[in-house]
């Protein structure tokens, strides 16, 4: 994907002050005016797309609604909970047939919007889902602003549907564990629910073959082809799974196999189609691209749209783990992890924390390092970092204290990618 010089003038713009270099941009939704200005061979699969996320948001109101009997208290919204840490996935294969598994099974299936995907942040292990209660925790921010950008167009419809956080995917692998240690009638729920969760990310998946945050559409960042949280290569990697047709996966269909299959390897070209070319060079991924044009956009305020390290070290173990890569795979490895060592910053550690005076600092540390920004600048390569009020950044330093504290600016976490590539490249020149 390669940044046109029109769009890298654009993000040029003389400082405001010592320390803001510019201001974030909302991105744009999937809209019919934009699909009507694409290529005329593109228009018609889009415009497909757009009209059946349309029409399956329809479905989800209509579903909730109909639950929802006159003079009858609507249930209290789920308490919001970290829902991953309810469905872990690495226990030993005999607890996914216990009581307490198949407790939070229950649950997942009972959380599961009409559409086949999940919320996030829902805590799998508590009660069941009631009759005319939310899909969703209360998932609006707490510091919205004027034209924020993670501002919901309905404040009671908001990620009904998502893979952020991890969700969805979670819920499926948890699934297909408890269904491997329920044989039989006791474990059809488990395995249909897991079928139409399949079907959720085969109608959710773009064109192109990324996915969005959200699905059906919300709008804004959210229909961005999203590389945060792993939501694109989590996805690949369930419907690889699911071609697989191994173990607790087996009872798949061999057609919805083949869909999987097909549908990864889309994702694979997408991946490929989004490393971001800047001066003839590959470099690597944004946290979100638009769909439509696979530029960069800005998420929420304080995610501007830049080179991202995290996201990106992901995306890079994701390639690293195809067992058959293709000579455009080892070269984007090769670009991606390139980028990722001459990115490093050494010397410096990101100190203090939220209870520290005056919060947590940059600061210069002989010996410190290597640690990673989690964003730099799509034009000098050098880190950025977005606050609340959109302006962008030179310094991490001149953050508000809440946003200073309140993000991980700041990892380690790529140093996994370079580890992996080191042992990697041994057998893939």
């Amino acid at each position: 994907m390669r940044i046109p010089s029109f769009l890298l003038c654009l993000l040029v713009v003389a400082p405001l002050n010592a320390a803001v270099i510019g201001a974030s941009k909302p991105a744009e939704s999937i809209t019919a005016a934009r699909i009507a200005i694409l290529p005329k061979g593109q228009r018609a699969a889009w415009m497909a797309y757009l009209r059946r996320s349309e029409e399956q948001m329809r479905k989800d109101k209509a579903a909730l609604a109909a639950e929802r009997k006159p003079g009858v208290p609507i249930p209290p919204v789920p308490k919001e909970a970290f829902s991953g840490r309810s469905m872990p996935l690495h226990r030993d294969a005999a607890w996914y047939g216990s009581v307490e598994a198949r407790h939070i099974a229950d649950v997942i299936v009972s959380f599961q919007t009409p559409a086949g995907g999940w919320s996030k942040n829902l805590d799998m292990s508590g009660p069941l889902r009631q009759p005319g209660q939310s899909y969703t925790t209360d998932n609006i921010s707490r510091f919205l602003g004027p034209d924020d950008f993670d501002t919901p167009k309905d404040p009671n419809w908001n990620y009904v549907g998502t893979l952020d956080n991890d969700a969805t995917n979670t819920e499926l692998h948890f699934l297909a564990l408890v269904s491997g240690q329920t044989p039989g009638h006791e474990g059809d729920k488990y395995r249909a629910s897991f079928l139409r969760g399949i079907h959720y990310l085969l109608s959710a998946q773009f064109p192109n073959g990324g996915w969005p945050q959200v699905w059906p559409l919300e709008g804004g960042y959210h229909d961005a082809i999203t590389y945060n949280d792993n939501a694109v290569t989590e996805s690949a990697e369930t419907l690889t799974d699911v071609a697989g047709g191994q173990g607790d996966y087996a009872f798949v269909p061999a057609k919805l196999r083949h869909e999987a299959a097909a549908a990864a390897d889309h994702a694979l070209q997408c991946i490929l189609a989004t490393q971001i070319v800047v001066n003839g060079k590959k470099t690597v991924w944004a946290q979100q691209h638009d769909a439509l044009t696979l530029q960069p956009v800005s998420g929420r305020n304080f995610e501007p749209a830049a080179l991202s390290s995290g996201e990106s070290s992901d995306v890079l173990i994701y390639l690293m783990s195809l067992p058959h890569p293709s000579a455009a795979v080892v070269s984007a490895i090769n670009a991606g992890v390139a980028w990722l060592k001459q990115a490093a910053v050494d010397g410096e550690e990101w100190t203090g924390g939220r209870r520290t005076p005056g919060g947590r600092h940059l600061v210069a540390q002989a010996g410190a390092g290597p640690i990673w920004a989690r964003y730099y600048s799509l034009t000098t390569g050098k880190s950025i970092f977005g606050d609340r009020d959109k302006t962008i950044h030179d310094n991490v330093n001149e953050l508000s204290l809440e946003r200073r504290n309140g993000y991980s600016w700041f990892s380690a976490g790529p140093e996994q990618a370079i580890e992996t590539y080191t042992a990697w490249r041994k057998s893939h020149s």
